[in-house]
């Protein structure tokens, strides 16, 4: 494999690597299957470093066009169109919808006191009361904060980031609810940002934005506080702007949901992640903050790579940025909304209704779900292991996600993977106590309906599925 390599031209090296390889394997110069040459050897022949060289071939790995075989080295991927799927989609961005790299990790270490939990639980380290345990999660906006910094370099107006502020605390919140929480909830945000792209007033909004939700959140009967925070300025990391939080909560062992308690022969109930809820303030539009990294670059125009250059990583294919038909002003099919309306709209919470439901009905619930990473599939890691999850009753899919979908070409069941899809929580229970769940979310304006069932497998956690006419299977 022969390398043109210009020392002294203004594209790194490193990625005239990953360009002329990729160009080799287009042209079938390096065919599927074919061994490439070593690291060393690479090094050695070119006279380069060879973090270089691995850098470069990590980078194409991510676009799915080699694979590492253990000791053997990378080989070029037997589908030479790999990168045009949907996980190397995902991949070839730096993202996974999934995250099956990292649970490979964290599937291995202590998982808490109730190991099928959907957090985290640990003794009550912070009093040392025995009948208690701690929760505490960390999660945030993601990729959906660069959408609010595209909205308001083109318009100046900072107040597209109190939803950013909503969502870092809601996919915390959320989580926590999983586990049965429903007391007092202490959080504390982090700002990662770029100084010079993202000034005073942006980290003012930020700030303004969680203060008001948590106020919104208390008028409900949801206990949580803030315990302020911290603001880095981190231009090397970001060319934008990063939000995350960190929530903890106390709770009583006899009241946490564990995993375990999703059995077979119980309803699932949705709650649905569209319309306006008695405590929203606009309509929503669905789209939580999960997928967001590959929904801003198949809705949205060449025209926001071609402006704002440092809201994407330079070293991935440029072809997966900024993709789309639409600017944030065009209106979205089908919906009442505008694109950026759309895709910026605040993740909902789900904790008014789940407080009540566990207030009014204790032990009515069973087991709840968040659908984020993972979405659709993310049940199957829970459960008591035996459990066939079928899904056959869905909401009508949103707009927002249909458009998605269109200008993507991702499949449909990929699309599940990555995106609610129209629920966001799910509640499991007896079927008898399903219309007591649908009347408390209804109490809130929030649509729900029995979306499926659990049923005994003989193959370990399962899900089917149900889309339009076709059923697709899931396994973990």
């Amino acid at each position: 494999m022969k390398l043109e390599l210009e020392p002294d031209s203004s594209i790194p090296v490193f990625q005239q690597i990953i360009d002329q390889i990729h160009f080799k394997i287009n042209t079938g110069d390096l065919k599927p299957g074919e061994k490439l040459p070593s690291i060393r050897n690479l090094a050695s022949e070119y006279e380069l470093a060879t973090n270089t060289i691995a850098k470069a071939m990590r980078q194409l790995e991510f676009r799915g066009l080699i694979i590492s075989q253990d000791r053997s080295g990378f080989h070029v991927a037997e589908n030479g169109d790999k990168v045009a799927d949907n996980a190397s989609r995902y991949q070839a961005r730096g993202v996974s919808s999934d995250k099956t790299e990292v649970h490979n990790v964290v599937d291995n270490l202590d998982h808490g006191l109730f190991a099928n939990a959907f957090c985290k639980i640990t003794e009550d380290y912070l009093t040392g009361n025995p009948e208690q345990c701690n929760v505490i999660h960390a999660d945030g906006s993601g990729t959906k904060s660069i959408i609010a910094y595209l909205a308001y370099k083109e318009t100046g107006d900072t107040n597209v980031f109190h939803g950013i502020s909503q969502d870092s605390i809601v996919m915390n919140l959320d989580d926590l609810l999983c586990v049965g929480v429903n007391g007092r909830i202490l959080i504390s945000n982090t700002v990662n940002r770029n100084a010079l792209n993202c000034p005073g007033e942006v980290v003012g909004a930020l700030i303004q934005g969680s203060e008001r939700f948590l106020a919104q959140l208390r008028e409900f009967g949801v206990n949580i506080y803030s315990g302020g925070g911290e603001t880095a300025d981190v231009g090397d990391l970001t060319g934008t702007i990063v939000v995350d939080s960190v929530a903890v909560s106390v709770l009583k062992k006899k009241d946490v949901i564990a995993g375990e308690q999703i059995q077979p022969g119980l309803s699932i109930v949705g709650l649905s992640s569209t319309g306006q809820s008695s405590y929203e303030t606009q309509e929503n539009s669905g789209i939580g903050s999960n997928g967001l990294t590959s929904a801003r670059h198949d809705m949205l125009s060449h025209y926001y790579a071609e402006h704002y250059p440092e809201s994407f990583d330079a070293n991935v294919d440029k072809s997966l940025m900024y993709c789309g038909p639409y600017k944030l002003d065009d209106p979205l099919p089908g919906s009442t909304l505008s694109v950026g309306e759309a895709i910026l709209s605040p993740t909902r919470t789900y904790a008014p209704v789940i407080y009540k439901i566990l207030d009014e009905q204790p032990g009515l619930i069973k087991g709840l779900i968040h659908c984020s990473g993972g979405a659709q599939t993310k049940c199957m890691k829970f459960g008591s292991g035996n459990v066939h999850f079928i899904k056959d009753n869905l909401f009508p899919t949103p707009a927002v996600f249909a458009a998605i979908q269109s200008a993507s070409k991702t499949d449909w069941k990929e699309m599940y993977k990555v995106f609610n899809m129209g629920h966001r929580m799910e509640v499991y229970c007896d079927a008898e106590q399903a219309e007591t769940v649908i009347a408390a979310a209804n109490s809130f304006n929030i649509d729900a309906q029995v979306i499926g069932l659990t049923e005994a497998s003989d193959s370990g956690n399962r899900l089917s599925l149900t889309h339009r006419d076709q059923v697709f299977e899931y396994t973990p």
